[in-house]
């Protein structure tokens, strides 16, 4: 009884594997993500690091015109530096979790579907086994 489901699962598979050769889905390395996660984290302090240094600049004068260098190369750049980062590191930190959790929910289904399949295994054998004993004399 479970052979042809058994073959019925196996060309569902193959058929699957089959579309997804054909999306041409372009996949990046492991290397390429982490590299970039570790930029995001990099950047967050050196963005900090740099609006820090601006504010100590910009508080040594009391003029205007001598502290918008400060303002522009240690406050926007820093703030930049921190927007980027930060934007790096939660897009790879999220894409990590979601990965994780779609390959557990691939894998919770796939158990429920074998428990499934198991049980209405076993309810066929019952049934053919009650209409076997109505049979006999």
């Amino acid at each position: 009884m479970s052979q042809p489901a058994a073959d019925a699962g196996g060309d569902r598979i193959d058929e699957f594997e089959a579309e997804l050769a054909r999306l041409r889905i372009r996949s990046t390395s492991p290397t390429t993500e982490e590299r970039l996660l570790v930029a995001g984290l990099a950047a967050m302090p050196i963005g900090l690091l740099l609006v820090v240094i601006g504010y100590i600049g910009a508080s040594g004068t009391t003029e205007f015109s001598s502290q918008i260098p400060y303002l522009i190369s240690g406050g926007v750049l820093g703030l930049g530096l921190i927007v980027v980062g930060a934007a790096l590191f939660l897009r790879y930190s999220f894409a990590r979790f979601m990965r994780f959790w779609l390959l557990r929910l691939i894998y919770e289904e796939r158990t429920r579907s074998e428990a499934q399949v198991e049980a209405l295994d076993r309810l066929a054998d019952l049934i053919v086994r009650d209409r076997q004993k109505e049979n006999q004399p």
